[in-house]
């Protein structure tokens, strides 16, 4: 039986969506049955072996949505093998891997809640016209002017596979 594995999401402006995408990709070429689908989609956990589940971070935090998914099926996240990831600018910043292990700590609401067997930290994407509110735009100007961002896609295609490569032994028994 070809064990089948949910990619869940929650997004803002698609940069996360692209990440599930992906993740969801690698495990289908490595034989599992994927549905890759936003958390507001999810309606049931039942036909699935195993479950990754990923949120784009805003504030430090991950999306209300992600995590109003996790606590209203937590008891049933912590029966199924379960990996985790966020997406987030700071790792994206100019040397941005000193923020790592602090970047980690982002977990710590999702780890309370459920167990997960690997957390993915992936860097996201940039494109300030995406942006609602017009002061958020304007610090993001700043910032990219000042140095800190740059704006575009700054994903890593590769650890992003490669990650999801390592969750095969993890989800798929």
């Amino acid at each position: 039986m070809t064990p089948k594995i949910l990619v869940t999401y929650a997004s803002r402006f698609g940069a996360t969506a692209g990440v599930a995408e992906a993740i969801g990709k690698t495990l289908a070429e490595r034989g599992a049955q994927v549905d890759v689908l936003p958390m507001k989609e999810v309606q049931d956990l039942t036909a699935y072996q195993a479950v990754v589940a990923g949120s784009a971070i805003n504030g430090g935090a991950w999306l209300p949505d992600a995590m109003t998914f996790l606590r209203e099926r937590q008891t049933e996240l912590r029966s199924k093998p379960l990996a985790v990831f966020q997406v987030c600018m700071t790792l994206a910043m100019k040397n941005g891997e000193q923020y790592r292990s602090h970047v980690a700590t982002w977990l710590e609401p999702v780890r309370s809640l459920v167990r997960p067997l690997s957390e993915g930290l992936f860097a996201g994407t940039l494109d300030i016209s995406k942006i609602p509110s017009w002061s958020d735009r304007l610090k993001f100007r700043l910032s990219v002017l000042f140095g800190v961002w740059q704006e575009g896609d700054h994903r890593d295609w590769k650890t992003i596979h490669e990650w999801a490569d390592g969750l095969v032994p993890l989800l798929i028994h």
